[in-house]
């Protein structure tokens, strides 16, 4: 099998979309003791098809061997680096309410190379609580704990009025990537990377397709 993929150049967006769940798929496989993967086991554990996934997988030059499939520790090896240059991402979440709080202690993120390092809020009442065994800090010492801990990545998890400011702290802070899952529009430079997060706006959509195919049960039923 072949690596060593040129990490210059530009993978498709619906492709890095669907890394992170191959990824998840291929760490199961290797918890599993499985060696091998073909492209058709991979396409099922993701919910895409076989062609998606030779072809997702050629962006990163890693080609199974015919009879054999893919090498999952190199695939691991490979999308990893892919997606974060195999190097961890600590994390500072800002807001530790109920969502941060979950957040704070979801193991998915340190699976996934980003380990969360800090936390902040700008409550009196929850700054110097200890939080998953973290210290949360005042979102004032938000630069102190980027410079200390070497978070590369801010979460937003604070309520929506909040959440500009919440992004302002961190770009002055220094933090290139922002994930908000605060229900809220922000703003940030364009050399800062922003993933919106709305949990209210999925459940939303779903309440529609959910509509719809309970107002298509009902006219099939009145025409039969």
């Amino acid at each position: 099998m072949n690596g060593g993929s040129d990490r210059r150049e530009v993978i498709p967006e619906a492709t890095v979309a669907r890394l992170p769940v191959y990824l998840r798929g291929l760490v199961e496989l290797a918890e599993s003791g499985m060696a091998t993967v073909s492209s058709v086991e991979l396409a099922d554990l993701a919910g895409v098809n076989a062609a998606n996934v030779r072809k997702d997988l050629s962006y990163l030059h890693a080609h199974g061997t015919r009879g054999v499939g893919y090498q999952v520790d190199h695939l691991i090896g490979e999308i990893s680096l892919a997606l974060g240059g195999g190097e961890p991402s600590p994390v500072v979440i800002v807001g530790i309410g109920n969502l941060g709080r979950a957040l704070s202690q979801y193991d998915g993120f340190v699976a996934g190379g980003f380990p969360v390092a800090g936390l902040v809020d700008a409550d009196p009442a929850v700054v110097g609580r200890y939080i998953g065994g973290r210290v949360v800090r005042p979102v004032e010492e938000l630069a102190d704990v980027v410079t200390e801990s070497g978070c590369t990545v801010g979460i937003i998890a604070t309520p929506s009025a909040s959440a500009q400011e919440a992004a302002d702290h961190l770009v002055a802070a220094g933090i290139p990537s922002i994930l908000n899952f605060a229900p809220a529009v922000v703003h940030v430079p364009e050399d800062v990377d922003l993933r919106q997060v709305d949990l209210a706006t999925e459940l939303q959509i779903l309440g529609y397709h959910q509509h719809r195919r309970m107002a298509s049960g009902a006219n099939a039923g009145a025409v039969g």
